[in-house]
């Protein structure tokens, strides 16, 4: 009987740099590649009635599963595909097929180390082996200097640590082919009604920033459209924090949520690019935010469900937040009277992205202006945006809500002043808010001071057209 190993698909949807899919090729006669639809992962989240997995990101992890079972017939193999709870599915289809051991991506998170748990229980059973490997990170958890049980709580000393005593390990080389048995049943892709209820996959808005399309194909192009057609790496620092356009940030975000894309593949190229065309501060920023990506999953793994509770990491019991589902709405549908929350709310929901300037300031007006429960707007976020990762959404929402790694106590951020800074001319605001396209952009970005007059002129009746705003906007002129 020759040995089986399935290797089971999460968040690592790719064939380059996946040290656990090429092990099992290398221990095994014959490999399963698989992927199990989690239909937790698409019911409705609590109070918020809101699907855990929306319609984007359904959309574009479908994209990727198939881009994978694409890439895996190209080497003579396939992908089983299933639906249902993969401890139960995995372990009942690995009995029928005599599978010696399961293999998998580790993750950090208690919903999915859960499963993690509940498979290898099973399999036991059956006495059939189970083992996981880390690929998520530039730097691998083994390899830091210090045990993450005590990981600074300051991003900066735990970036001075990792970058002066430890290395990144190289990429594992892509597998050339692999063998799999006769006979699998590997079932067909599900319909993204199948996976939310009443669903359908969503029209593209053509003032999107990208035009995102999963699958490590496409984010392979991305990579090597970013640093080598393009150039566009050596003006990153200089332009991440644009608001429209698809080169303005690398958008590599994604892609590396789903683990399309290595960090230790960017890490590499970049490297590359440097060795070729010289290194400046863009190409160190753009390893910097990958750091960063680091440490918040590293957070996760110390913190555990802190992560996920309104106290946050920092157990902070002081706070007090409010469950004003009407101001949680107004805030969801682009409708507070701000302009500038309103441009990115209204883009995030009709594309599943916003840039990362407009997150933390979409952040830091639910959290500390409206002190709407931050993890109702954490919830929203994962429910919403395409390159949802847990460890950065939910590490992130904790920083900017204060209850999380931020050496400031009390990080705020001046709509006003944020706007005028990102989007002088207005012409974000514009894009996503077309009744405000007559105002100036002097009064665009406070559009609640125009007079009865100018608002006549402008074409935009406070109250009607647009909404008024739904806190004192003093504060923001003052400072």
């Amino acid at each position: 009987m020759p040995k089986r190993i399935i290797y089971w698909f999460r968040n690592d949807l790719r064939l380059h740099d996946n040290e656990g899919f090429l092990k099992a090729i290398q221990d095994a006669d014959e490999v399963i590649p698989m992927y199990v639809f989690d239909t937790r992962q698409f019911e409705q989240i609590d109070p918020l009635g809101i699907p855990k997995t929306g319609t984007f990101r359904a959309k574009f992890l479908l994209e990727s599963v198939q881009n994978l079972r694409d890439n895996l017939r190209k080497k003579g193999a396939n992908l089983v595909i299933r639906m249902g709870k993969p401890e139960v599915v995995i372990s009942e289809f690995a009995r029928d097929l005599d599978v010696t051991a399961i293999y998998t991506a580790k993750e950090a998170t208690q919903e999915e180390t859960d499963v993690e748990t509940s498979l290898s229980k099973k399999l036991k059973v059956d006495n059939i082996d189970f083992e996981v490997f880390w690929g998520s990170t530039l730097y691998h958890p083994r390899d830091l200097p210090f045990w993450v049980s005590r990981l600074p709580t300051v991003f900066t000393d735990f970036r001075k640590a990792v970058e002066g005593q430890s290395v990144i390990r190289p990429i594992v080389h892509e597998p050339v082919a692999l063998r799999i048995p006769e006979g699998l049943e590997f079932g067909k892709m599900p319909e993204i009604y199948e996976l939310i209820l009443f669903s359908q996959l969503p029209e593209i808005d053509q003032r999107a920033a990208l035009a995102f399309k999963g699958g490590e194909t496409e984010a392979l192009h991305r990579l090597h459209h970013y640093l080598w057609e393009t150039g566009l790496i050596k003006s990153y620092k200089e332009t991440r924090n644009g608001l429209l356009g698809a080169d303005y940030s690398s958008k590599f975000s994604p892609w590396l949520a789903l683990g399309c894309l290595s960090p230790r593949q960017i890490y590499e190229e970049i490297k590359k690019d440097e060795a070729k065309n010289g290194a400046n501060e863009s190409t160190y920023w753009l390893i910097f935010e990958l750091i960063w990506r680091d440490y918040f999953r590293f957070v996760a793994l110390r913190y555990g469900t802190r992560l996920f509770k309104t106290s946050g990491i920092q157990y902070n019991l002081e706070l007090r937040w409010n469950h004003r589902r009407e101001l949680f709405d107004k805030w969801v549908n682009g409708q507070t009277g701000v302009p500038f929350i309103d441009a990115n709310m209204r883009e995030l929901k009709r594309t599943g992205f916003m840039s990362n300037r407009g997150r933390q300031n979409v952040a830091s007006f639910l959290a500390k202006d409206l002190m709407v429960d931050w993890t109702w707007g954490a919830a929203y976020f994962e429910s919403q945006l395409i390159d949802y990762d847990v460890c950065s959404n939910w590490g992130n929402w904790n920083y900017v809500a204060g209850v999380g790694n931020d050496p400031r106590e009390n990080r705020y951020f001046n709509i006003l002043t944020q706007a005028n800074k990102y989007d002088s001319k207005g012409a974000y605001v514009k894009t996503w808010l077309p009744e405000l396209a007559a105002v100036p952009a002097e009064s665009v970005h406070k559009v609640w001071t125009l007079t009865p007059e100018a608002q006549s002129q402008y074409n935009v009746q406070l109250g009607e057209k647009y909404p008024l705003p739904i806190v004192e906007t003093n504060k923001w002129l003052r400072k």
